[in-house]
């Protein structure tokens, strides 16, 4: 998780709060580091996991609210909490107030003491969005929030709902949710996803940016063609349509015909999902989740550089 201002604005609306952010972890632990959660003096969202170990965390937090500060904090899982994965786990606790600046720099002291040296310059110098914080030296490095992971679902149907339901909870994810008409969507729809409609979302495809995943489940085959064709016509980072092996045959037939040779058409996976699973529209989000999430962490892995 990158520092992201805008989400510690919202959660300074509900008054003065802790964010404990893990810096660090060794062998096995709970979470992965750049982890973190908001603690108010009533009520806490997000996790650290661990049980005991988000216990203390939080309890500690509590006690750090009313005098203020930033500080660090070394959790040894095994002999000081009894848990039995065993690993290490670095964590930062930072107060902040009902006001949070326009700014606040990527790297901050951890005391009065810190001082800043080349280290600490390089260590800024080299920071990539996909970096996990880090504490170097007397001082915490993070970055800013790197654009969202843009996921355009066509199809606001049982599958359609089920996704956005899976996708949605989930960190550095936008999600436009397309259909015919505003009758197709529910009543509530998850801040992080945008409803678009359009009479002909085929249409629409030229708008998406070029790296976006699409998931197309409509209520209609010929519109799932005709989606298909439009992407193949326009850059897209995956796609994936809801189907048969069957119905895919078929397409992949009309959609040479329609000019596409067979290696663009590949590119497109049907049926999405585990089919291990089973055919519920859980199940389905559940897979089709899963494959997004496994690239995007290849991607991840790809990009990473030492800080």
């Amino acid at each position: 998780m990158s520092l992201d201002l805008a989400y510690l604005r919202a959660c300074a609306a509900r008054g003065p709060f802790v964010r404990i952010l893990i810096t660090r972890t060794a062998g096995s632990v709970p979470r992965e580091a750049g982890t973190s959660m908001i603690v108010w003096a009533e009520g806490q969202e997000g996790t650290i996991g661990g049980g005991r170990l988000e216990w203390e965390a939080v309890a500690e937090a509590r006690t750090m609210l009313p005098q203020g500060g930033i500080a660090a904090r070394n959790y040894p899982l095994g002999p000081n909490l009894g848990q039995c994965c065993g690993g290490f786990v670095s964590v930062v606790f930072e107060v902040f107030a009902k006001d949070i600046p326009d700014s606040l720099p990527y790297a901050r002291p951890l005391g009065p003491n810190a001082r800043w040296d080349a280290k600490i310059a390089r260590a800024v110098a080299r920071l990539h969005p996909s970096h996990s914080p880090a504490v170097v030296g007397d001082w915490l490095i993070e970055t800013g929030p790197a654009a969202p992971h843009q996921i355009w679902i066509w199809g606001a149907g049982h599958v359609g709902r089920a996704l956005v339901n899976v996708l949605a909870p989930l960190p550095d994810l936008a999600l436009t949710w397309v259909d015919i008409a505003q009758s197709r969507f529910p009543e509530v729809i998850p801040p992080n996803v945008t409803p678009l409609i359009a009479q002909t979302p085929q249409g629409v495809v030229r708008h998406a940016p070029k790296a976006a995943d699409h998931i197309i489940v409509t209520h209609s085959h010929s519109l799932d063609l005709e989606l298909c064709h439009a992407l193949l016509g326009h850059e897209f980072g995956s796609a994936g349509l809801i189907g048969s092996a069957t119905k895919w045959a078929r397409f992949k037939g009309r959609l040479s015909a329609l000019g596409h040779n067979s290696a663009q058409i590949s590119r497109i996976s049907c049926p999405i999902g585990d089919i291990s699973l089973g055919k519920h529209p859980q199940a389905i989000a559940l897979g089709v989740a899963t494959a997004l999430l496994s690239r995007a962490e290849e991607a991840a892995h790809k990009n990473t550089g030492a800080m």
